[in-house]
Formats: structure tokens, C-alpha cells, sequence
């Protein structure tokens, strides 16, 4: 039977946090939580409409495809988030199983 640290719960949160903080850049429209494929889908994207705006022609290709990626990036980073609150939960519901197990053990250091 494994424990669960307290670091291991304080790393979890902090992932947690790092993820929530990628997904609401993302839904700002920032570019820092993309991945490498990500970024260049996206710098592609805006490159092919902007070709098409000094051509004058429509964007509507580029746009729907940049909702697409926006709608896949959130899509990954919002299941990213919810891995690690479930893998979150998890450990802190161990650490309170161990924790009311040691009590009930009748365990004490004096």
C-alpha cells in the first residue's frame, strides 16, 4: 500500500493551476500554451487570410479554420485540466483514507 505525500497533493495543485492559467490564455486568444503544431496551424491560418484580404477576397475559409483550432486547443487544454483535478481528487482522497486509517490503527506518537 502506497501513501500519498503532501508534495505530490501540492504538485497536483500546482499543475492544476498552471493548467487552469494555459486555458483561459488560450480563450484570450494568447499563443504561449499552443504546442509547436498548434502555433504554426494558427501563424498559417492568419497568414492565408491575410493573403486573402490584400487580394481582396473573402476569409471566410481562414476564419472557419481558426475556429476550428481554437475550438480543438480549448478542447485539449479543458481535458488536460480535468486529468489532473480527477488525478487531484484522487490523491487527496487517499491521503484522507491513509490519514483516518492511521488514526483508526489506534496509532499515536505518544
Amino acid at each position: 500500500m502506497t501513501t500519498v505525500s503532501n508534495s505530490n497533493i501540492r504538485r497536483l495543485e500546482r499543475a492544476v493551476t498552471q493548467a487552469a492559467n494555459k486555458l483561459e490564455a488560450a480563450k484570450n486568444g494568447e499563443m504561449w500554451p499552443l504546442t509547436g503544431s498548434e502555433k504554426r496551424q494558427v501563424i498559417t491560418a492568419l497568414a492565408g487570410g491575410s493573403y486573402k484580404v490584400v487580394r481582396g477576397k473573402s476569409t471566410a475559409n481562414a476564419d472557419r479554420k481558426i475556429e476550428r483550432l481554437t475550438k480543438s486547443i480549448e478542447g485539449r487544454l479543458s481535458a488536460e485540466l480535468t486529468a489532473l483535478q480527477t488525478e487531484h481528487g484522487k490523491a487527496v482522497t487517499k491521503a484522507a483514507g491513509d490519514k483516518a486509517a492511521k488514526k483508526a490503527s489506534g496509532f499515536s506518537w505518544w
